[in-house]
């Protein structure tokens, strides 16, 4: 096999991409040894320009590629450092997909903190690769007529929720002033920018929970300056949904991750996790108790169905009804590989079809929120 520092590139001398082959985006692959390095580019190759480099070998790319595909053991400091080094231009690719062969919370949240847009854990798939590299959810902005934002209160918020969920697969220290500061970001963003140019750059660069959890932060804290809610509040409803799904961290990956319809065990499974987020949070005590009850009763509906107390009618706060309902408006339209993104008009005819499980005079004034802004 050839040596990856040998192996014929389309990268000419002077780092740039080779005439005949610059029509097609650049994706640079960076892994740790060869033979890892050869098999993502093996796939790549027939329908992408593609440069490669193994992490212990100087960066040498001029040129900005459109995406970046890393594929290395996360649990070595060595391949750490050398992804650190190449940060600032890994940051300037739209795309930073990380394949992990051996996947955990850990692991992802590793990846998310080194600036990943997008975790592929387990053995490679060869369609799911090739599908995340070509999603037409990247021109979503353009198509939209809408002028992409600097990606910052993304980044900040993912890597918040990436260190939420190790310092509670770890048992380390939560910094709750991190998150809440996310959180804020989050709202001056879309206070700027709007509601639906959030959930476009939301979607284009995360997925599975980290996706979820921004998607709900952002629905949430539109929810809220639609009501007119102050400051106060806000920053506890922003702050809940940043935290809702904390105790999902416990939670298998193959059950959070799973295409298909969970089983009975695998549903009972998830429903531990706000339970298991209130435990955790309980014991902070910059966390407070309006919080702990949106993080522990999101899942709570009026007629008493939810779980995982089975609350009813008035025993449900204010804070945990907007919540909830921005948590399942979030998560039908959740942008998935392996389904199409429902259209925010379903999703909302949905929500207006859940009788009796939602507050009906907030649904109503949601339309605005699901429909328009």
């Amino acid at each position: 096999m050839q040596n990856a520092r040998t192996m014929q590139s389309p990268v000419n001398r002077n780092g740039g991409v080779r005439e005949q082959e610059a029509a097609r985006p650049l994706v640079e692959v960076l892994a740790d040894t060869s033979d890892k390095l050869s098999g993502v580019r093996a796939i790549l190759e027939a329908k992408f320009t593609v440069a490669g480099e193994r992490l212990d070998a100087d960066a040498r790319l001029a040129q900005v590629p459109s995406a970046v595909v890393i594929r290395a053991e996360l649990r070595d400091v060595d391949n750490i450092a050398a992804i650190k080094k190449r940060a600032g231009k890994l940051a300037k690719a739209k795309k930073r997909i990380f394949l992990l062969e051996h996947t955990s919370h850990v692991g992802i949240s590793q990846a998310y903190a080194l600036g990943a847009t997008l975790v592929l854990p387990g053995t490679i798939d060869r369609i799911k690769l090739l599908a995340a590299l070509s999603d037409p959810a990247d021109d979503a902005s353009a198509s939209s007529g809408g002028e992409a934002q600097p990606d910052n209160a993304v980044e900040t918020a993912a890597t918040a929720i990436a260190s939420m969920f190790t310092a509670v697969t770890l048992g380390q220290p939560l910094d709750v002033d991190g998150t809440k500061e996310a959180g804020r970001q989050i709202a001056d963003r879309i206070t700027q920018h709007g509601l639906s140019e959030w959930l476009r750059t939301v979607r284009r660069h995360h997925e599975g929970t980290y996706q979820h959890c921004l998607l709900v932060t952002g629905v949430a804290i539109d929810f809220g300056l639609s009501l007119g809610v102050g400051r106060a509040d806000l920053e506890r409803l922003y702050t809940a949904a940043m935290f809702h799904d904390i105790g999902k961290a416990h939670i298998p990956l193959a059950i959070l991750d799973k295409p298909g319809r969970l089983d009975a065990e695998e549903r009972a499974m998830i429903e531990t996790h706000p339970a298991a987020g209130h435990e955790f949070l309980k014991s902070h005590d910059k966390i407070s108790p309006e919080i702990l009850d949106a993080v522990r009763h999101h899942h709570e509906y009026l007629d008493g169905s939810g779980y995982p107390d089975g609350l009813c009618g008035e025993s449900i706060g204010d804070i945990v009804r907007l919540l909830t309902i921005s948590d399942i408006f979030a998560a039908l339209i959740e942008h998935r590989h392996y389904k199409p993104t429902m259209p925010r008009a379903e999703a909302y005819n949905i929500l207006c079809g859940m009788n009796g499980k939602l507050e009906k005079a907030l649904v109503a004034s949601f339309k605005q929120v699901a429909l328009t802004r």
